[in-house]
């Protein structure tokens, strides 16, 4: 996906910046003995001079691959200051203590096994420059990506687009929906008045709501449960659906990106039923703190066909790399006889 490889080149750019940088500064021993015009270059020097550096290493390696991914970039700023200072501070606290020049007596020797020749506050100063420095790139690169995801967001507009409006001008859908409508208008016009309404919400979100980057949640459950109502009059009682959700409060609390479950619970209904043999779907929506759980199971028939399955599923697949990058789970398992499930733990904001 051009997209993906777009966020990929950009990583590696951010680490060949980095391998640059500290190439560079485990040369500096070598560079520094040819402008002595040194006839050979002592390696002992060498060894000693990378001593030195390594204890800055240690600290940007720690920085770049935990603190900063783990906590600066999650918006997670005190406790990165925090852990940060520790780790300086520790780091060259222990070298201080442990420093062989405290343990010679013989002054010609101090300094030859020190891993470095400054007080123990600049090193700690420097220590903390250099992971700032290390942090800045990595925020500046994490600004590149977020405009680089809106453009791709932006370019994809059309095309999701269109796929809102498949659900207004689905003729299969709606002529379903409408001859069902006009059926019960024979035998219970209070249902059919109910289903027209039901059919009208839907619309309106389609409409209006999902044109938005993000709704709440329970406009998302509204509309899943009017969708599971429609379905209902067709099917009647040849299918057990089961619809579990948190409460209106927490579902006001929720955002998330508009008509993102209803894929899940429509391709639920297309392959999990069968009008031979009983069939059922459990939709099971949870709040998890920072995230969102939808579980959809659905009966499996062998007798269905899962190749436009796959589609819709790798078609939100694509989408959730576009609003999540990484930070999503989706998981197919079959694996249970007769039940087919799908997983979908989404961040919420």
């Amino acid at each position: 996906m051009k997209s993906v490889n777009i966020f990929k080149n950009l990583q590696l750019g951010e680490n060949m910046v980095y391998a640059l940088v500290w190439m560079a500064i485990f040369l500096i021993p070598f560079m520094n003995a040819h402008l002595m015009a040194e006839k050979e270059i002592d390696l002992n020097n060498v060894v000693i001079s990378w001593g030195k550096i390594a204890p800055y290493f240690i600290v940007f390696m720690v920085n770049d691959k935990v603190l900063a991914p783990f906590l600066l970039l999650r918006n997670r700023y005190i406790w990165y200051i925090f852990t940060l200072l520790s780790l300086v501070c520790s780091t060259f606290g222990t070298i201080e203590l442990l420093d062989f020049h405290y343990y010679q007596t013989d002054i010609n020797l101090r300094h030859k096994a020190s891993l470095t020749e400054l007080a123990w506050y600049w090193n700690v100063l420097f220590g903390i420059l250099m992971a700032g420095a290390n942090s800045m790139i990595k925020l500046y690169y994490r600004a590149i990506e977020t405009d680089q995801r809106m453009m791709v967001l932006e370019r994809q507009n059309i095309e999701t687009q269109m796929q809102y409006l498949k659900y207004q001008i689905n003729p299969h859908f709606l002529m379903n929906t409408l001859n069902n409508i006009h059926a019960l208008i024979d035998f219970d016009k209070e249902m059919a008045k109910n289903s027209v309404v039901e059919l009208s919400r839907m619309l309106r979100h389609i409409l209006y709501d999902s044109s938005e980057n993000h709704t709440t949640l329970d406009k998302e459950v509204e509309f899943l449960h009017n969708y599971i109502e429609l379905m209902r009059i067709r099917y009647v009682d040849d299918v057990v659906i089961d619809l579990n959700t948190p409460d209106v409060t927490t579902c006001r609390k929720i955002r998330i990106p508009p008509l993102l479950l209803i894929v899940l619970v429509e391709n639920a209904f297309k392959h999990g039923i069968s009008y031979n043999h009983t069939s059922f779907i459990n939709i099971d929506i949870k709040d998890k703190r920072d995230y969102l759980v939808c579980v959809v199971e659905n009966s499996a028939h062998h007798t269905h066909s899962t190749k436009q399955s796959g589609i819709g599923l790798s078609n939100i697949r694509k989408r959730l790399d576009l609003l999540f990058g990484d930070n999503y789970t989706l998981n197919i398992d079959n694996s249970e006889d007769g039940v087919y499930r799908v997983k979908l733990i989404i961040p919420t904001t």
